[in-house]
């Protein structure tokens, strides 16, 4: 009975992931017009709608997929040994990182070097020089992208993954089964707060530090996996909600009117603790929401189930190289907007449906299954391996 539990698809989260991809990519394409460290920057900034927006989303965004990812590990060593789940992480996430370190990384660094008066040439020039050095920040020296830009999320996927691997192994039979209660919806937060507050501020990676997103991704595995989670969620979403909404407007208030706490002191720790509530509720909140009105599937989460990691590992380049383009154009924002926003998605998709989808090895390259056609009697299946 236990499997028959295991093998049920909660279509919800694919929902989430799906929109979670599409929020990244909005994220990022704000980026390019806020007054916030970024590759390349408009010509103009706005510091009202498109910074709003980012400050909105820029906190919770990369948590929902750590944990997210904590559940989906949980669900596949359910159904794989050991040696199965690494080959599979190392195929889909370390051949993508790969491609991400030495095909995609180059260009953003090449324009941001140009659009900094760093280097002047072309990007045949400069690839030679993408290997000197080690590129640990925007506008330091260092060209060498070895985490992948943006795809520093598969890097920390694969390092979490063999972390906890053994541990994981030890749990899992019996992690899904444990009740959730409210006793861990009041405590978990703390361990959180500490990494936030102790970590943080030493290697920040996409708003947090590495053991955040470590914790968050056991957090999924062990308590968010859960079945009783589920109930929890319908039982207490919208209180988590209201909370979410409280300690949002509590952020944006202080940053937008006195700015981000500079030196650690008692209010810098009073401000983390206000993140980690709002990612922690905003968490809950989203669930609340998925399982509400997102728990089916159609045709569209089909494929936008699979499109999502080609369009995450594409979509940071494109917007950089679009944005190259019209940095300097004394267009309106509003339009701008609209330009990067509607190429840049129609770029990504073009390139997943006519290329990435049916050739093997670029599917390869970017984290999908192999496709392979078999023979059934008179009829061929095409099936993914």
């Amino acid at each position: 009975m236990e499997d028959k539990k295991v093998s049920i698809r909660h279509f919800y989260l694919d929902w989430i992931k799906v929109l979670a991809m599409m929020i990244v990519f909005l994220y990022h394409c704000s980026m390019f017009f806020n007054s916030f460290d970024w590759h390349i920057k408009n010509n103009i900034i706005n510091h009202t709608y498109v910074e709003f927006f980012s400050l909105l989303v820029g906190n919770w965004i990369m948590p929902i997929f750590f944990v997210l990812s904590g559940m989906s590990t949980y669900y596949a060593l359910k159904r794989r040994d050991s040696t199965s789940f690494i080959k599979e992480r190392l195929l889909r996430l370390g051949i993508p990182l790969l491609l991400g370190i030495f095909l995609l990384s180059p260009p953003q660094v090449y324009i941001e070097r140009i659009t900094n008066l760093q280097f002047n040439g072309s990007f045949m020039q400069f690839y030679p020089h993408y290997f000197d050095g080690l590129y640990l920040e925007i506008g330091g020296n260092g060209n060498f992208a070895f985490f992948g830009h943006h795809l520093w999320y598969l890097l920390m996927l694969l390092l979490f993954s063999g972390i906890t691997l053994p541990f994981f192994l030890k749990i899992r039979q019996d992690a899904g089964r444990k009740e959730f209660s409210i006793l861990h919806y009041l405590l978990i937060p703390i361990p959180l707060s500490i990494a936030a507050l102790t970590v943080n501020s030493i290697v920040n990676l996409g708003s947090w530090g590495i053991i955040f997103y470590l914790l968050l991704y056991i957090s999924g595995f062990y308590f968010f996996a859960r079945e009783s989670l589920r109930q929890f969620v319908r039982k207490t979403g919208v209180f988590a909600g209201g909370l979410s909404i409280l300690f949002t407007a509590i952020y944006l208030y202080w940053v937008i009117f006195y700015g981000f706490p500079l030196k650690t002191g008692v209010s810098w720790a009073i401000f983390m603790i206000v993140r980690v509530l709002l990612v922690w509720n905003t968490l809950f909140f989203m669930l609340f929401l998925g399982d509400k009105y997102l728990d089916f599937t159609n045709r569209t989460l089909k494929y936008a189930s699979e499109a999502s990691m080609p369009f995450y590992i594409l979509h940071q380049p494109i917007i950089i190289v679009i944005g190259y383009f019209i940095y300097s154009i004394d267009w309106p924002i509003p339009l701008k907007i609209i330009v990067l926003v509607s190429l840049s998605f129609a770029l990504i998709m073009c390139i997943y449906h006519f290329m990435i989808r049916i050739v093997n090895y670029l599917r390869l390259l970017f984290g999908l299954k192999e496709i392979k056609e078999v023979n059934i009697g008179e009829t061929t299946k095409t099936i993914k391996l």
